[in-house]
């Protein structure tokens, strides 16, 4: 059946060949390097910087309109562009932030680079005379006093040298036991704390202590708390948080206040204030790396029952790349690395029977925060914005082929911008693989002789995993063949961890190992939806299911099992509340349903919308006010990016230019460009199956087709035959272990009489019917070896992984 929902919106492979490469491919390492010629060439010709480094370097995103006539997609009402037009708004230009290391003063710099980089030649660099022929400076801006980009990574690693090199500090750790050789620290952005001259570029340091190089220095939290100045490379002050005495519960420090104290690095002064004597960190390992655990007598050992589990598509893989943009059955996308939202979707589209069919402009998780629970100072400093203070790209991993991503594999790169302002390029940051999706849907005739008929899932994974400090956070992008596309956000690595004494009360966490107390907290992450569902022109709608106001018992509602639903448009910008049974759609008013009438749609849908868990005036509710709502809904406009402003370090209060702000304009939202924020996450009550490494905790949002598609759009998947599944306690060669019989044979009915099967009482008393597994995404003829995979440092690797 033909799409009677949308017209074909242009031929987009040839549209882009006309503005090759991709408009919003990702810097590259030459235009990085280009980029901080041309800045750096400004600087020292018309300004007094002596001494600067690098924060960061963006692409600046070209205008959508000018991308969306690029790419031969519907434009947004009112845009007028023609190819001339285009071109000239799709010069790719870059936004450098830099930072006086001197003063400490920070800058942001627009410029526009030269349509036909020249290459830097052999040593990946340009000559400094080459500067005016690779681009041009358009604007200079010196940030306001308080304003800070984000740390970079080189600053959080610089955070524990300097701690060494202060006698100060290392007399701290010496008086518990502690070497300075082992003191490790992971740097922090400040959070809040008004102490301090807002100019300074600071970090807090949460310090750990630890025996060899490659222990898990987490095991070991110490009791106090550095903060550093980062561009002058020197120590502040030191905080000693209060502690709870074993009988009364009462804080140590005077009259049990959590304000902060003085700013000093006296150890006397600072443990003066806390009211407390010092306490040794815990000094038994509980290490993860299989040597280390091997030569530790109470870790368990590795398991070696586990026999080989391959992902092989001997035929090949089914989708294709082109660059950046990617085709998969009947999906179009392009795939982006950001140094700050990390990785980006863009300008995916659904192909329905030839039609093409936006669907979303662009998607990124555009911040995060994670606030911790305890209120001791110097603890409330603890709430990180992790993409908006150190960036997701630029910490992202390295992946691993058969250890982070199973099976044949694609890999992209990403670079950014290092201090020096040379690239730093992380080699396959970005896997994309196929995956077996289980059942897509199945129906079993039920009567004698009825056929059956089931079709199976696949579904494309797009990912990245990045590691802030102790946590990690893997973000899978995944497309269905049912038109869905869902963000699957993990979380493990390790907990963030404080010293206790053992007598301590901890009405705040939980002690996971001796003196090793795991503080509550929460991930709340805002996911930023550009929505283009078969145009820009869209409205949000909330869907409240109702019970019929009609009693039980009347003529109306006689049963009272009646329900319905009650719809209400977003007409202006505003921050939403979830309720239960209350779900949001993107609908495009314009485009019905052939048979409902209903308004083409994409629905929102997740269990894990999570409430900020903090009082409504706290300071993490003013700097990250996008988490205490559940869905955002404003007008779209270019620079609107990141929910809690653009310099996140060091806010006092809620950023000019964030979300709340933006709704307070209550500009129209209907029938036009719109952006959605989606606020999901967790309340992490920590337990001691979250210690040493954290399980994976799984969050999951998905945007369902609803009245977008005439029928079930996964309709035309077959009905496939795996001749690699087999029965598990049979042997290969035998008759019943062969997958033709099965089900799933699309050449005739096969009627097969099955008789139940009593499993032990120690199993479960069920009785279940015998049927062949079928997978797209099948085990290969070697799975049947009963030799174990072989080891690396991070994991067991797969031996049928391959490119």
């Amino acid at each position: 059946m033909a799409s009677t929902q949308s017209n074909n919106f242009g031929e987009t492979s040839k549209m882009i060949s006309t503005f090759a490469p991709h408009p919003l491919d990702p810097l590259t390492p030459e235009e990085i390097s280009a980029a901080s010629l041309i800045a750096r060439s400004h600087f020292a010709a018309r300004t007094s910087v002596k001494a600067l480094k690098f924060a960061s370097s963006l692409l600046i995103n070209p205008p959508k309109a000018a991308v969306l006539y690029a790419l031969g997609l519907p434009l947004p009402r009112g845009s007028k562009m023609d190819a001339r037009t285009a071109k000239q708004a799709l010069v790719r230009r870059v936004e450098c932030q830099i930072i006086d290391e001197i003063t400490g003063d920070a800058y942001e710099v627009k410029l526009a680079l030269a349509s036909n980089l020249p290459h830097p030649g052999p040593t990946g660099k340009y000559s400094p005379s080459s500067a005016g022929l690779l681009g041009k400076v358009e604007s200079v801006k010196k940030l306001p006093v308080g304003m800070q980009p984000g740390l970079t990574p080189e600053e959080v690693n610089e955070a524990e040298e300097i701690l060494r090199a202060d006698p100060r500090i290392c007399a701290i750790a010496r008086e518990v036991g502690i070497e300075p050789h082992q003191l490790y620290a992971d740097g922090w952005s400040i959070g809040y704390d008004d102490r301090f001259d807002p100019s300074i570029r600071l970090q807090q340091c949460l310090v750990y202590a630890r025996k060899s190089d490659e222990e898990n220095l987490y095991a070991h939290p110490m009791d106090f708390y550095p903060v550093i100045d980062s561009n002058a490379k020197k120590v502040l002050a030191v905080d000693f948080p209060g502690h709870r005495d074993a009988v009364t519960g009462k804080l140590s420090t005077l009259n049990s206040t959590t304000r902060p104290g003085p700013v000093t690095t006296d150890r006397d002064e600072a443990l003066g204030y806390a009211g407390r004597q010092r306490i040794t960190p815990p000094m038994e390992s509980f290490d993860y790396l299989p040597d280390l655990m091997a030569s530790d007598p109470k870790m368990p050992k590795l398991r070696t029952d586990l026999k080989p589990l391959h992902v092989t598509q001997p035929e090949g893989v089914s989708f294709k790349m082109q660059g950046n943009e990617l085709s998969w059955q009947k999906w179009k996308m392009h795939i982006g690395f950001h140094p700050r939202d990390g990785l980006v979707l863009s300008t995916v589209t659904y192909n329905d029977a030839g039609n093409v069919r936006p669907i979303v402009y662009r998607m990124s998780v555009a911040e995060m925060v994670v606030p911790y629970s305890s209120p001791e100072h110097p603890h409330p400093r603890k709430f990180a914005f992790d993409v908006g203070e150190y960036g997701m790209g630029t910490l992202s991993n390295s992946l691993k082929l058969g250890c982070d991503c199973l099976g044949t594999i694609h890999y992209l790169d990403g670079s950014y911008v290092g201090q020096d302002g040379q690239p730093v390029t992380i080699e396959k940051c970005i896997c994309i693989h196929e995956e077996d999706a289980g059942i897509a849907w199945k129906h079993t005739d039920y009567r004698p002789g009825g056929r059956v008929r089931v079709a199976r899932g696949r579904k494309l994974v797009v990912q990245m995993i990045c590691t802030i400090a102790n946590y990690e956070y893997i973000f899978n992008y995944n497309f269905h063949t049912d038109g869905s596309i869902q963000l699957e956000t993990k979380l493990t690595g390790i907990l963030n961890l404080y010293v206790k004494e053992r007598d301590e009360p901890n009405p705040y966490g939980v002690e996971v190992a001796p003196k090793v107390n795991a503080h509550y907290h929460q991930h709340l992450f805002s996911l930023r939806i550009d929505p283009m569902v078969d145009g820009c022109e869209n409205t949000v709608v909330q869907t409240d299911v109702k019970q019929t106001e009609a009693a039980t018992g009347t003529d109306g509602n006689y049963l009272g099992n009646g329900f319905t639903t009650v719809k209400t448009p977003i007409k202006r910008s505003a921050g939403l509340d979830y309720d239960k049974h209350r779900v949001w759609s993107i609908v495009n008013p314009s485009k019905k349903h052939y048979a409902s009438g209903l308004p083409a749609s994409y629905k929102i849908h997740t269990k894990d919308f999570e409430p900020l868990a903090l009082r409504g005036d706290s300071m993490v509710a003013k700097r990250a006010q996008f988490s205490t709502k559940a869905l955002w809904v404003t007008p779209f406009e270019e620079e609107q990016l990141w929910p809690a402003g653009k310099y996140v370090p060091q806010q006092r209060d809620t950023a000019e230019d964030s979300l709340g702000n933006w709704v307070k304009k209550e500009e129209s939202t209907e029938d036009t460009d719109v952006v959605v924020w989606l606020t999901y996450g967790i309340t992490h009550i920590p337990r001691p199956e979250d210690w040493p490494v954290m399980p994976v905790e799984h969050l999951n949002v998905w945007l369902k087709p609803a009245n977008f598609f005439d029928l079930n759009p996964a309709h035309d998947l077959p009905s496939l035959n795996d001749p690699l599944s087999r029965n598990a306690f049979e042997a290969v060669g035998s008759s019943s272990s062969s997958a033709s019989s099965s089900c799933c044979s699309s050449t005739s009915a096969t009627t097969t009489t099955t008789t139940p099967v009593q499993l032990s009482p120690s199993t479960t008393s069920t009785t279940v019917k015998s049927m062949e597994k079928m997978s797209l995404s099948s085990a290969s003829p070697s799975s049947s070896s009963s030799s174990n995979p072989s080891s690396c440092a991070c994991c067991a690797s797969d031996e049928g992984s391959r490119l």
